[in-house]
């Protein structure tokens, strides 16, 4: 048993429910500042001033609108399946805040007397504990979708049932090198063994893509498909209204925060400072320390806000091709690429420079022919474009029944009468 699991098993009864009110609380404030902040800088890029009303320089009107939205009447649809209506919103938002336990915040600190860490609990599968968390909250998106009794809720959960089946797979490819690293599924042990080194720069293929991954798995802009409105009216949440869109609201926003506090304890260091700040003893407390942690997290948060003000919304193809063509793919070389590194580095007598020449070699040789490589056409061959888009042949000739062919015929003898040169007869006879 490491020191933290010693400490975290030592916490009474008291602290235990004390950390657990703080966890919530965090969540709902850094949800409550995330959306105002949301609507700020995106009115900041598109210049106009944004929320400036209610509160000091507009900051409390999330909570207005989370107070609204509360005293909103609550409008079932008639063929919903009520039991199941019910439950989905809170199976979406749970999880949400149950993968927040396995966070490490910050060092060691004293509360009230008593030493412990700020962390509620260290698993020795932590890691697997958020991506099962991730993963059990889309059920409340399908259930939602499929019990509001509407078409195109339906539709919208499937997508987002798709969406996040694909992006968890990127997303945990990206995770296996940090664990090959750290040696443990721990994220304390994670954060610690970042001791002599962020795993940012040691890792930062799988960094690009644990970031891309993340911002899939959370239906966020520019993939944000399940909540498209130009195609699906107002996605999975549609038939949702009062406090059950606000736990729908709630979940994504607090999703958010939980990937982008992952991403600090996996790559980031955690709470730990930048070097040269980390040698100062003032950065070994565990205060501060929870301080650098939240600061890492709105760094990342902001990323998502500027991310939705600036690139457009993707085509679902062109987003399931980015999963399942690109960010897999380069998961798993770059986990062989580790895997081989390590072993020859194990092996008596490897030179590890000519091993890193081969395999550039390798992956440079492998990206070319990818690229290189042409989409199949899906349209005729008269027409220079190719996509993987579903779209019909250009030379696609409908049957007409016999009717409309004759009136068709009529019409166009008619236009040419009328339309034809007068006759030299007739220009005399005027």
């Amino acid at each position: 048993m490491t020191h933290t699991q010693q400490l975290l098993a030592d916490d009474p009864l008291w602290l235990i429910i004390l950390k657990v009110v703080a966890l919530f609380a965090v969540g709902v404030v850094l949800t409550l500042v995330m959306i105002n902040a949301e609507r700020k800088v995106v009115g900041r890029m598109q210049q106009r001033p944004g929320p400036n009303r209610v509160g000091p320089n507009g900051w409390l009107q999330s909570l207005a609108d989370g107070l609204k939205l509360a005293f909103k009447e609550d409008i079932m649809p008639v063929l919903a399946d009520k039991p199941v209506y019910f439950i989905a919103p809170v199976i979406a938002t749970i999880p949400a805040f149950v993968a927040f336990s396995v966070i490490p915040f910050g060092g060691e600190v004293s509360i009230f007397g008593e030493p412990t860490v700020l962390q509620l609990v260290d698993l020795p599968v932590g890691v697997l504990v958020v991506l099962a968390c991730s993963s059990i909250g889309v059920y409340g998106i399908v259930l939602g979708g499929w019990a509001s009794g509407s078409p195109y809720p339906l539709l919208a959960a499937l997508r987002s049932a798709a969406q996040v089946i694909s992006y968890e797979i990127a997303l945990g490819l990206s995770i296996v090198a940090v664990i090959l690293y750290a040696g443990s599924l721990s994220t304390a042990d994670i954060v610690e063994a970042q001791q002599t080194g962020w795993y940012v720069w040691l890792l930062l293929p799988s960094f690009v893509v644990f970031v891309i991954a993340m911002v899939g798995e959370t239906n966020r802009a520019p993939f944000d498909l399940p909540e498209a409105e130009s195609e699906l009216v107002g996605g999975f949440h549609t038939e949702y209204s009062s406090l059950k869109f606000a736990l729908f609201f709630l979940a994504e926003y607090v999703n958010m925060v939980t990937v982008s506090a992952m991403a600090t304890a996996l790559f980031l260091g955690g709470g730990m400072a930048p070097w040269p700040l980390s040698n100062l003893d003032f950065f070994h407390n565990g205060w501060v320390q929870f301080a650098v942690f939240i600061a890492k997290v709105a760094i990342f948060l902001f990323v998502f806000i500027w991310l939705r003000g600036t690139l457009p919304r993707m085509r679902y193809d062109q987003f399931m091709r980015l999963g399942w063509k690109a960010l897999v793919p380069i998961s798993l070389l770059w986990i062989l690429t580790i895997f081989a590194i390590r072993t020859y580095r194990n092996s008596e007598g490897g030179d590890l420079s000519t091993l890193l020449v081969v395999l550039g070699i390798v992956l440079a040789v492998v990206l070319v022919v990818a690229f290189l490589v042409p989409d199949k056409p899906t349209r005729s061959a008269e027409v220079e474009f190719v996509s993987d888009y579903p779209v019909p042949p250009l030379d696609l000739e409908v049957p007409t029944p016999a009717r409309h062919r004759l009136r068709a015929s009529a019409s166009s003898t008619a236009s040419t009468v009328s339309t034809a040169a007068p006759s030299k007869s007739e220009i005399e006879n005027v």
